[in-house]
């Protein structure tokens, strides 16, 4: 077999006319027909160095080093065609053609544009006749074959191809030359516009329309969204890839310069070619024009004629094989309408970006490369950029219109420089063609022209609700929006109802079945400052503020009781909202509303991985809320610290636990200094100085105790827990948490149920019972799943590596160690993170690595020395028994250097050496077995 051709290469495309009826007449005699076609063909192909890289059916795609070489082969492969008996199928007669470029070779397969151009140019021409393109008959002009030569067929246009192609036929001797006119787009009655550009993506949304077109029973199909979302583009593309399936035509019929009703007849029927007589009305000529013919109509920007919709029920009404194709903001709201959102383009997570290669495939991400390659010639997607322009096309939300803007600024600002002034991008992003549209040249202009067409009551329940970040309830808009008053009087459901038909709002339902309400973040962005021009944005700010101060104070009492899982996953919904609500208060002088909010919000943060977040927050308004009151400001130094030792930082948990003591104190007030003495104890726990801890607990515990406070005393004595573990007293650590459990048991809180679970089951895994420690584990995995403890289920998971590890399985302690180590990082626990790696350097260690074990105990050393975070004294002698293993194992230059080295390494670089070893990339094979079933009455 030859060698693939590579470099510039001549296509040679064949198809055989009519196969499929005669398939389904003569399947047998077709099978034998079809099996000496392919022997015919492929023969004429090998003798003239071609090769034959796939086939469809009974369509050969081959490849020629040459064009003459091809051009030889379909020569030979038509008379031989001719010259065969065909028996009972009758003559097979196939269509060829030939074009020439450089193609993409990959996979032993071809892609790019010269593949899209010869396999257009195949589907115009006719069983028998050879098609060659320009660029293959400039080639073979001066060394055509004896008696051939070239017809000049014109120049035609092809389905999805930018530029029209001047084909030509082969004509020789033995063959035929007659044949109908080829079957391009200029065949086909329609009057669509040339696109300038193709289209980027939107394969599955253009498969989408064309499906429901072709269902019977609908007949208008309406493209909904928002300015800028690329409907028309849609429209197009599906009205050219029904060309040709369409005998009386399609028929393109623009309306974004109509704003009169009444002008849509005329523009209708001025696109399809029928006049006004003045004898009846035009509507009644183009019913009558239009009745017996098989037409597609694409009406496109619809919306500011919405009221001319009867016209387009009465036309189907009267004219039966007529289908409608619109484009527009808002549905019709005509019998029959079937409506088809167009969706923004798919877009990457901008925090995990995927190698180049993938993001790719992303359609927002393609746009943008492409147009920005055609303002700034070079620009391509490279490792260094890569992050920057999935961020562009994620802040832009996969909006055609936006992203073109973004990539037409290239030109001046590289990817990095103009993802930083995205913060406007109302006023960045200007500055479009001038053949467009005027509303289609801004961003601003897109979306101003859908609030122009708004009713006074529609523009003002709009611009209110741009109050709210990352979306709202119906109960959220009926609280808020009414806030401010005013001379315009709405119906806060029906005015929701009405911005979701026009593409401005978008609704979701909640797992409750309950409906949600979104807006874009550009069309936010114009409605907040449509609202500060109003003067009613203080109101409406107060009032969204008040609204979700009271949900989180609703939703406090919940956070650690049965329904916790409920109300987290409430306020991770309403996180943005809440985000706002903060914001609003510090730049508005009212720390202690941030205060009083962050303090209800703590152990939510703390659940679902905001600490960091959170603490920026607290200590925001700390800084603003000198003039507080003592007890507020002791307060917010208690969740300061609560968050600070979640985050290990016992320094500055230290710090504030005192102060927040020393107030309470003075304000004699006693369960708030057993929370500050718990605190206390704690950071000195996390520093390893277990007795000040121990002492610190017991100050708290006999304070709870005196004020008959059950639940808190049950924690208490689970940090004491704690402390016990950490000075090796595995046995008295039993004992507390066997006594929290008990009282928590009692108290239907499974969250803090979940964490005794899992001191328990850390105990047992100490003491050498994996089989218990597995149970108690389990029980705790399924109530951290049960209520949404992120940190509760890495805690459990890096649990369960332990007793894998320890049972000697190492590919089962790989899983739930990267499984731990996951979620550590989403949390941003960077001494959850440590833990994750010294368990994965076990796991090194049994798989015989040893210079990974040695580099990875070095890593999470400096690490904890950097942070100040000691090694538990039970965890200490284990790790030392493995790097002693370790070393032993290894020449002292082989270890001092792989010490050396695992030192020096930042947590990410460590946590790529973990995720490199045996067991970790074996690990996505592995299936643990199932856990015990529970055994917890809950």
């Amino acid at each position: 077999m030859p060698e693939l051709p590579s470099g510039t290469v001549t296509f040679l495309f064949t198809d055989i006319e009519g196969s499929t009826k005669r398939w389904e007449r003569l399947p047998q005699a077709m099978a034998a027909a079809v099996a000496r076609h392919d022997g015919l063909l492929r023969a004429a192909v090998a003798t003239h160095r071609g090769h034959v890289f796939k086939t469809v059916g009974d369509a050969f795609c081959a490849a020629f080093p040459t064009p003459g070489e091809g051009l030889a082969a379909a020569i030979v492969s038509q008379r031989a065609l001719v010259s065969e008996a065909w028996d009972e199928t009758g003559p097979i007669r196939v269509r060829m053609a030939l074009h020439t470029g450089v193609a993409e070779e990959r996979d032993a397969d071809y892609f790019g544009p010269p593949v899209n151009r010869v396999a257009r140019v195949l589907s115009t021409g006719y069983g028998g006749q050879v098609l060659l393109s320009t660029a293959t008959a400039d080639l073979l002009r001066a060394d055509l074959p004896a008696d051939t030569s070239l017809l000049d067929l014109g120049l035609h246009r092809l389905k999805d191809l930018l530029q029209p192609e001047r084909i030509f036929q082969l004509v020789a001797p033995d063959l035929a030359a007659e044949f109908p006119p080829l079957k391009s787009l200029d065949r086909q009655p329609h009057n669509l516009p040339a696109q300038a550009t193709p289209l980027v993506g939107r394969t599955t949304e253009v498969a989408a329309a064309r499906a429901l077109l072709a269902e019977e029973g609908v007949r208008l199909l309406t493209l909904t969204g928002p300015g800028g979302i690329g409907k028309t583009r849609l429209g197009l593309q599906v009205a050219a890839e029904l060309v040709g399936t369409v005998p009386d035509g399609v028929w393109f019929v623009p309306l974004a310069a109509v704003t009169d009703p009444d002008l849509v007849v005329p523009a209708i029927a001025q696109a399809v070619g029928v006049r006004d007589t003045g004898h009846e009305p035009l509507l009644t000529t183009l019913i009558e024009d239009l009745r017996s013919k098989e037409t597609l109509l694409l009406l496109d920007n619809f919306e500011q004629v919405a009221s001319a919709a009867t016209v387009v029920g009465a036309l189907l009404a009267g004219c039966p094989k007529l289908r409608v194709l619109v484009t527009s903001r808002a549905a019709l709201r005509v019998y029959g309408e079937r409506e088809s959102p167009v969706p923004p383009l798919p877009l990457p997570d901008a925090k995990r970006v995927p190698p180049l290669a993938e993001l790719e495939d992303f359609a927002s991400v393609r746009l943008f490369v492409e147009r920005a390659a055609a303002i700034k010639p070079g620009f391509a997607l490279t490792a260094e950029n890569a992050a920057d322009v999935a961020a562009i096309c994620v802040r832009l939300e996969g909006l055609p219109l936006a992203i073109e803007l973004a990539a037409a600024r290239v030109r001046i600002l590289p990817p990095a420089a103009l993802l930083t002034r995205l913060s406007n991008r109302l006023n960045l992003l200007t500055g479009g063609a001038a053949d467009r549209d005027p509303r289609q040249r801004t961003l601003r202009g897109a979306i101003a022209w859908s609030h122009d067409l708004l009713e006074p009551a529609g523009q003002t329940l709009f611009r209110r609700l741009a109050v709210f970040a990352g979306g709202w309830t119906f109960e959220a808009a009926e609280a808020v929006c009414a806030a401010a008053g005013g001379d315009v009087a709405f119906d806060v459901l029906d005015g929701l109802d009405s911005l979701v038909q026009k593409s401005l709002l978008r609704q979701d339902e909640t797992p409750e079945g309950e409906p949600r309400f979104t807006m874009l973040q550009t069309i936010r962005e114009f409605g907040l400052e449509q609202l500060a021009v109003s003067g009613e944005e203080p109101a409406i700010r107060v009032a969204h503020a008040a609204y979700y101060l009271a949900l989180a104070e609703e939703a406090d009492p919940h956070l650690s009781g049965p329904d916790q899982r409920v109300w987290l996953d409430h306020l991770e919904t309403e996180h943005d909202n809440l985000r706002a609500t903060l914001a609003w208060s510090l730049e508005h002088a009212d720390p202690e509303t941030a205060l009083r909010l962050g303090g209800l919000l703590w152990h939510f943060w703390a659940r679902r991985g905001h600490l960091r977040e959170g603490l920026s927050w607290f200590e925001r308004a700390l800084a603003e809320s000198r003039h507080a009151s003592p007890k507020v400001q002791a307060t917010a130094l208690i969740d300061i610290g609560n968050i600070a030792s979640d985050l290990h930082d016992y320094e500055r948990a230290r710090w504030a636990y005192e102060e927040s003591l020393a107030i309470w104190q003075t304000l004699e007030n006693q369960p708030n200094q057993a929370i500050s003495l718990s605190g206390l104890g704690r950071a000195a726990r996390g520093q390893g100085e277990l007795t000040q801890a121990r002492n610190r607990y017991e100050e708290s515990l006999a304070i709870w105790r005196t004020l008959g406070n059950h639940h808190v005393m049950a924690f208490t004595l689970d940090e004491l827990g704690d402390v016990a573990y950490a000075d090796g007293d595995v046995a008295r650590a039993r004992e507390l948490h066997e006594a929290a459990l008990e009282i928590l048991l009692g108290l239907h809180d499974p969250g803090s149920v979940a964490y005794s679970y899992h001191k328990l089951g850390r105990v047992a895994c100490h003491a050498g019972d994996c089989v218990a420690a597995r149970r108690l584990l389990n029980e705790g995995m399924a109530l951290f799943n049960e209520v949404g403890d992120k940190d509760g289920t890495a805690s459990v998971r890096h649990a369960l590596g332990v007793v894998a590890s320890q049972e000697g399985n190492s590919q089962e302690a790989a899983v739930h160690f990267l499984e731990s180590l996951t979620l550590r990082q989403e949390i941003d626990d960077i001494v959850g993170t440590i833990e994750c790696l010294e368990g994965l350097a076990h796991v090194a260690n049994a798989d015989r690595v040893f210079e990974e074990t040695v580099q990875l105990f070095a890593a999470s050393s400096a690490q904890r020395a950097k942070l100040g975070v000691p090694t538990m004294r039970g965890d200490r002698t284990h790790h030392d028994r493995a790097i002693a293993k370790a070393r032993a194992s290894l020449d002292d230059t082989t270890y001092q250097s792989a010490w050396t080295k695992g030192a020096a390494l930042s947590i990410d670089a460590a946590v790529m050496v973990a995720r490199s070893l045996p067991s970790s990339c074996a690990a996505a094979l592995y299936h643990p077995e199932p856990p015990l079933p529970s055994l917890t009455v809950r």
